[in-house]
């Protein structure tokens, strides 16, 4: 018998645990998830499908990717007509249980799961409209928050991971006895970034200041950190404040989790269960002058990913893999093999695949192109839609992306664009999205309408 038990933060880069520890900052501290690593495997090349939460979900949902699914954006979720994992699971009869945050367009779609529990999905089913006025970019207003809402206390974030916590220990301690698969999903370390006090006093924040960084000098970044200007209302006190909180809430997720990991050994299933911890993106914290997501650096794009439990081989895996491997990696467990739904991915649980290429994808606020990341081996290429510069990066000697080689290395660049070639074409797929997107505008009343909307910063706590 194998039961799954899927964990995932949410804007949790991978320098945000301490066994992906990561040179610029100090170590994190988070025991638990450290520990579920050292018994499990760990992939250190795990990469989202967007750098963004809700298409990210849909993708994960359904094991495919989001030029193949059609949610684009924030105000684009899932809702159920594409089936992921969680329909061919309930068809033969797994019991399928979410607890926490999904980010779907609203509970009652039929999106795979028997049971939601403390759920949040985008507000009014609606989401955050601002960013489907790509072309020409909407102004966007709200970004002086993230710097002021910053330090020690509880917010409704934490307060909500708390109730996440104490619902899957229950959960857990009457887990039924045949296979089930439960989704845990939190909110940490996902800003406001404010931690509760125990957990941001385990860092100094002087150790994490800084001045601003330049920004890339690329039209298309520089087009993104316009819109999502956060760093200049940050001054070097504050970085180190907002960072030494962050690290507060990554140490606050790893303590929720952990009493989570102590109900599962409680209930006396661990033995029984694959364990699958990650996240849906990472953070920038600006590093390159960026903030929260929304770029294919890989402080945003690349995630952590440790699996744990029946069928993994202890270790840490290099290749790169992707987040749509979560479906079929979850079927494979509950031997769940055919049904409705067709997975793009692969079972995490068996060897790697030779020469793999995975690719993420970003049509969201502040960007008026498509945005395509490639990356196999050691190399990561990112696609600007409508003719603007690429970039092309080696990874295994520019860990920071320091040095963009595009205009040097024709070779690779050809060898990147004939891998995107055998998956999308990227021209494409910008086109649709900005076709899907103007015709979503207008079944909301227009431009002018979705301007006059409240902007804001992230996800109530309590949206259903």
């Amino acid at each position: 018998m194998t039961n799954v038990l899927l964990i995932m933060a949410d804007e949790l880069s991978t320098w945000g645990l301490g066994v992906f520890s990561h040179h610029r900052y100090c170590p994190a501290v988070t025991p638990n998830i450290d520990a579920l690593s050292r018994r499990g495997m760990s992939f250190t090349a795990a990469y989202t499908p967007s750098p963004i939460c809700v298409p990210t979900r849909a993708a994960i949902a359904t094991g495919r990717y989001l030029h193949d699914i059609g949610h684009w954006s924030s105000a684009e979720a899932y809702d159920g007509r594409v089936p992921g994992w969680g329909h061919r699971l309930q068809r033969t009869g797994v019991p399928v249980t979410s607890i926490g945050k999904l980010h779907y367009r609203n509970q009652s779609d039929p999106t795979g799961f028997d049971r939601q529990i403390e759920p949040i999905h985008i507000p009014g089913g609606i989401g955050w409209v601002r960013g489907l006025l790509r072309q020409p970019l909407a102004p966007y207003d709200a970004t002086a928050d993230l710097a002021r809402d910053i330090g020690a206390g509880e917010t409704d974030y934490t307060r909500f991971d708390r109730r996440v916590t104490e619902a899957a220990c229950a959960w857990l301690a009457d887990a039924p006895k045949e296979p089930w698969c439960t989704f845990v999903s939190y909110l940490s370390p996902h800003y406001p970034l404010v931690a509760p006090e125990p957990f941001f006093e385990l860092f100094d924040p002087k150790d994490f200041e800084s001045e601003a960084e330049d920004l890339p000098d690329h039209p298309i970044l520089r087009e993104i950190a316009g819109f999502f200007d956060h760093d200049p209302f940050f001054t070097p006190e504050t970085r180190g404040i907002a960072r030494a909180a962050y690290f507060g809430l990554c140490a606050f997720l790893d303590a929720e989790v952990g009493a989570v990991l102590k109900a599962l050994d409680a209930s006396g299933q661990t033995d029984d269960t694959l364990v699958i911890f990650t996240s849906d993106h990472g953070e920038m914290l600006g590093h390159k002058g960026f903030w929260t997501k929304s770029t294919m650096y890989e402080d945003a794009v690349r995630v952590p990913l440790v699996l744990s439990g029946p069928g993994v081989t202890v270790g840490a895996r290099h290749d790169p893999v992707s987040l749509i491997d979560l479906a079929p990696t979850i079927c494979a467990a509950l031997d769940v093999s055919s049904g409705v739904g067709n997975f793009a991915g692969t079972d995490l649980t068996q060897p790697p695949l030779p020469d793999r290429t995975v690719f993420s994808e970003y049509h969201d606020g502040g960007a008026s192109v498509g945005i395509t990341m490639v990356r196999w081996g050691h190399w990561k290429y990112v696609h600007y839609a409508q003719g603007n510069p690429p970039q092309l990066f080696n990874l295994a000697n520019d860990p920071e992306e320091t040095t963009d080689l595009a205009s040097q290395r024709p070779d690779i660049l050809r060898d990147a664009l004939g891998r995107m070639a055998g998956e999308l074409d990227p021209e494409a797929v910008d086109t649709r999205a900005h076709a899907d997107q103007a015709a979503l505008v207008e079944r909301l009343g227009g431009r002018e309408k979705l301007l006059a909307m409240t902007q804001w910063n992230y996800t109530p706590a309590d949206s259903r």
